[in-house]
């Protein structure tokens, strides 16, 4: 690591727990307290699930408003649709980061191919809260395939890593974010670490998608654990120690807290109750639109 700097250290490891979402979705969930982790609200790790030829799984038609839905697909294909009459495909290692603002009604279920014929889905989606003045912004998209996901490798050729917002090792993601957002997928072989830069103030947290690592300088954490990362320093130390046999695969992310009041129910993430309840109102008279 450069001279003079920093490691953060580890401040708690959450274990995700399990449930179901949608319509018959098993995910895993870590509790993210909204204080340590703004301006993230939420991530959930969908799958893996195997879905049966004629088996009716998903997230049919649900509104949001006043946030971000940041969509990452390891196998399988989605479909999504919306109330503004946009329609697309997101295939394995691809991502579509929907910036809600003002709010749309969206639906996103496995492709026709796998609902017809069974296959396998897993990926992950996490919400982003947006700064007050952008919650009422225009409904967007920003879509990107596998091959448009920048890919490099470290100089010893053990850690690799997907950048989808953010930088590192020389590498900037092409997303283009209302404020500093760091997405990045790292996978490590054994004997690979890396030293993530993290800006000061910024809040920063690991989830491991699978394997077993070492982070900070001591703290070991496996498969659906949440790594929180204390505010002590201006990097983030990730390491698969070369004794384990197995990769180690995690999804790192790191934002500048928004710092405001956030006033959360359902689909819905607003700065106050009245706006809410507006929300909701809204949605009810179809202001939001319906799925043709």
């Amino acid at each position: 690591m450069p001279v003079g700097k920093k490691t953060r250290s580890v401040s708690e490891v959450i274990a995700a727990k399990s449930m179901n979402e949608g319509a018959g979705v098993p995910i895993k969930r870590p509790t993210l307290p909204v204080n340590l982790f703004d301006p993230f609200l939420m991530l959930d790790h969908f799958g893996p699930m195997d879905i049966a030829p004629g088996q009716q799984v998903g997230f049919p038609d649900h509104p949001h408003r006043g946030f971000e839905t940041v969509t990452y697909l390891l196998q399988g294909a989605f479909e999504h649709k919306d109330s503004f009459g946009n329609h697309g495909a997101l295939k394995a290692g691809g991502i579509q980061w929907m910036t809600a603002g003002s709010g749309l009604v969206h639906s996103e279920m496995p492709a026709r191919e796998i609902r017809e014929k069974g296959g396998r889905v897993e990926g992950f989606q996490v919400w982003i809260n947006l700064a007050q003045k952008d919650k009422m912004a225009s409904p967007n998209y920003q879509d990107l395939t596998a091959t448009q996901i920048p890919q490099v490798n470290d100089a010893s050729g053990l850690v690799q890593a997907r950048v989808i917002a953010g930088e590192t090792l020389g590498r900037r993601g092409p997303i283009e974010t209302r404020f500093p957002v760091s997405y990045i997928h790292f996978n490590l072989q054994p004997g690979g670490a890396i030293s993530q830069p993290v800006a000061s103030g910024e809040n920063a947290f690991v989830y491991v998608v699978s394997g077993q690592g070492r982070f900070g300088t001591t703290k070991l954490a496996g498969a659906d654990d949440l790594v929180v990362f204390a505010e002590d320093g201006d990097h983030v130390a990730i390491e698969n120690p070369a004794e384990n046999r197995a990769e180690l695969s995690v999804l790192f992310l790191a934002g500048k807290p928004l710092r405001e009041p956030v006033a959360w129910y359902g689909p819905f993430v607003m700065n106050t109750r009245n706006e809410l309840v507006q929300a909701y109102e809204d949605y009810n008279a179809g202001r939001m639109g319906r799925i043709a």
